[in-house]
């Protein structure tokens, strides 16, 4: 893992490590090009067993893009516009109770990158 995103990991097991009771120990990248790059309505499994929840915490750099979240099974949507530097931080039961995507848009934008930190069973 390079130094930033290792100083990155690092501080976010300071700030949530009590609440996650486990580290967080990977970084997952995705790039996303310009508006026409998107990710569907979904709830991330990765981590998650049957009976218990994770925690994933997402760093956004770059341009801004819309972040949705919905209730699992379609519902009213919250539409979080993240910019660079953000960070957004799923915890709890949001895996299993909602959904969330990052859809295209028209708009004129540029590229960015998101950083999923997660604390374990990435693939």
């Amino acid at each position: 893992m390079c130094p930033q995103l290792a100083r990155m990991r690092r501080r976010l097991n300071d700030i949530y490590g009590g609440e996650l009771g486990e580290p967080f120990t990977t970084a997952g990248l995705c790039y996303y090009r310009d508006g026409s790059d998107s990710v569907a309505w979904h709830g991330d499994t990765i981590g998650r067993g049957s009976t218990e929840d994770t925690m994933v915490a997402i760093v956004s750099l770059g341009a801004t893009r819309v972040f949705a979240l919905r209730p699992r099974g379609r519902g009213p949507s919250l539409r979080l516009p993240l910019a660079h530097g953000d960070l957004l931080v799923m915890g709890g039961s949001c895996q299993r109770t909602f959904e969330h995507a990052v859809p295209k848009t028209s708009a004129p934008t540029g590229p960015r990158v998101s950083i999923q930190f997660r604390p374990r069973d990435v693939r």
